[in-house]
């Protein structure tokens, strides 16, 4: 809790190090704008809202649940023309196709997941679960995530996420297939399965649980208060989860995101994502060493307005963080479950 030391992340083959001190530190630096309190609840110039008209023109339908739509400005098309041929190891190039899509959680733009009721997150995770069959049938890769902030790149201030879907398994992705394929082959268990075991019994850096999931944050974590989200069974794919594991991830979703709200009570900032076993071609193929889990990076450190930076150190050389994974679970578990507004 008090020396700096490493430690190894086995779902990234890579380290992280530990200055638990660095905390202390003075800081004359950057202050972030906290989040506006006055968000609009229908804002006809919000391309997300309902019955507004987006950059394309198309006018969105009066939607009064999820809402999903093609990305107007999409960073994948199903259509992309093939690259020339590399004339050169050094200079290579690859095909990438696919479909970007946009989902609202909620009509409403002042709300966000944590002030949303049980029956409206379950049915958004009902809706990712649709979309990752829908594209998992043809694309191996789909990326479900939320950029939840002005901080983390929203551009819109509107509960909403995104679903990129692509003809290629990302670096990410690919990387946790390598070390998640390796520990089931190394140790005959699938690794997050025995990890969230083993910190279901440890709980020094469990934050909240219930009986199909649980949330920690991690031993490895990079992001200050970063956590994991985990299920207690295993299951590889969000589609593959059951009506109550869907209820329950509901209720644990709502109780993570209110005590982040609660940290610093401020709408709190992140970027989070499911990772789950391939799909398309992967459908076909023995994935047993995938366990679902969702990753959340938030990036505040010290307040609303103090966040952490990942440069210099960090980028050229490899991930540190100011406090122990232990004190940050502490903080979040030690929180209520009441949202502060």
């Amino acid at each position: 809790a008090e020396h700096q030391h490493a430690r190894y992340n086995p779902l990234r083959d890579d380290w992280v190090l530990v200055s638990a001190h660095r905390v202390k530190r003075p800081w004359q630096g950057q202050l972030e704008k906290p989040p506006p309190e006055d968000v609009p609840r229908w804002d006809p110039k919000n391309p997300l809202c309902p019955g507004a008209t987006r950059a394309n023109g198309e006018v969105n339908p009066q939607y009064e649940g999820t809402f999903v739509f093609r990305n107007d400005f999409p960073a994948l098309q199903p259509d992309a023309p093939e690259p020339d041929d590399s004339d050169h190891p050094l200079f290579q190039a690859a095909p990438a196709r696919g479909v970007c899509k946009v989902m609202c959680f909620h009509p409403w733009s002042d709300l966000t997941l944590p002030l949303m009721s049980l029956p409206e997150i379950r049915a958004v995770i009902d809706t990712w679960a649709e979309l990752a069959t829908e594209l998992g049938a043809s694309y191996p890769w789909v990326q479900i995530f939320e950029n939840k902030g002005a901080m983390m790149g929203c551009s819109n201030p509107h509960p909403h996420c995104q679903v990129w879907a692509s003809s290629f398994l990302p670096n990410e992705a690919r990387l946790e297939d390598r070390t998640q394929r390796q520990h089931l082959s190394q140790h005959g268990v699938p690794m997050l399965l025995e990890y969230a075991e083993q910190e279901a019994r440890r709980k020094e850096r469990l934050v909240v649980e219930n009986a199909d999931w649980l949330v920690v944050v991690p031993y490895w974590a990079t992001w200050p208060y970063q956590t994991l989200l985990l299920p207690r069974r295993h299951v590889c794919r969000l589609q593959d989860l059951s009506d109550s594991e869907r209820d329950s991830l509901a209720s644990i979703m709502q109780r993570l995101l209110i005590k982040y709200d609660n940290l610093f009570e401020v709408s709190f900032p992140y970027s989070m994502g499911w990772h789950g076993a391939p799909t398309g071609a992967y459908l076909e193929e023995d994935c047993r060493h995938w366990q679902l889990h969702a990753h959340y990076y938030p990036p505040l450190l010290r307040s609303a307005t103090v966040r952490k930076f990942m440069v210099g150190y960090e980028m050229l050389a490899q991930a540190q963080r100011d406090l122990t994974p232990e004190q940050a679970a502490e903080r979040l578990r030690s929180l209520p479950d009441v949202h502060y507004k």
